[in-house]
């Protein structure tokens, strides 16, 4: 009682940060799935979610051990949604091999480290995704491998070993793969090339206060028409015109 007695009130006019909806399994998953994931994500992913334009797939670049992976399931189970969820990471991270064949100061090499991330990923989909793992589609190629696979309609098989069809337009993508400028603009050009009118693209890292190369993207994108600004919290999430 006294903490909220004496709790420093906000201005009139500071805004609240908006939030998702409170359920109690995205704590629990949060619990036990390793990953990092900002609470503006969260709710980003439940508004795009909720106001899909169609029930076309959603793509998500950059897995880890499938925190994002499983938030994104999640929210397309609450809502009963028949979409399919393509994921597009080969677990070969940025300092691997710069300095030698181990990780820093240890006896861990990066081959054991991708090993055991990558079975942690197929672990907690398995999970924490079971109800959607037919619709979930884990392709494990590089951003730019994976499109052009998406671009030529190839049907390959998954970590699962679930045969995909890929292709076609895209509802939602979320990029949180290499963060560099390159990389994160040919992210950008290949979803956009396959987006749909009303659809969605969520930047992770992409936060105004951000140290990585994306934010040179999202301004770039901001300086045109042809998206709008729905969320800054602190990511960017937009959606075509």
């Amino acid at each position: 009682m006294l903490k909220k007695l004496f709790a420093p009130r906000k201005k009139a006019t500071e805004k609240e940060t908006p939030k998702a909806t409170h359920y109690d399994f995205v704590d629990w998953l949060q619990y036990a799935n390793a990953g990092m994931m900002m609470e503006g994500n969260i709710y980003s992913f439940e508004y795009a979610i909720n106001n899909l334009p169609s029930a076309n797939p959603l793509i998500e670049i950059g897995s880890f051990c499938g925190l994002s992976t499983n938030l994104i399931n999640f929210y397309l189970e609450r809502k009963t949604a028949a979409n399919l969820l393509f994921t597009s990471d080969k677990w070969e991270f940025e300092n691997a091999g710069s300095g030698g064949s181990n990780i820093g100061g240890s006896h861990l090499s990066f081959d054991a480290y991708k090993e055991f991330v990558q079975s942690s990923f197929k672990r907690n989909l398995s999970f924490f995704s079971a109800n959607r793992l037919e619709k979930t589609f884990p392709i494990e190629l590089f951003s730019d491998e994976f499109f052009e696979e998406w671009n030529a309609a190839s049907t390959l098989t998954d970590v699962f070993g679930k045969s995909a069809k890929l292709g076609g337009a895209i509802s939602f993508a979320y990029i949180d793969g290499n963060h560099t400028y390159p990389f994160a603009k040919r992210d950008f050009e290949n979803v956009d090339r396959w987006l749909e009118k009303g659809g969605f693209i969520l930047f992770d890292d992409s936060g105004d206060d951000s140290t990585w190369e994306v934010r040179r993207v999202i301004s770039e994108i901001k300086a045109g028409n042809r998206y709008e600004v729905i969320i800054n919290n602190p990511n960017y999430l937009l959606r075509k015109k």
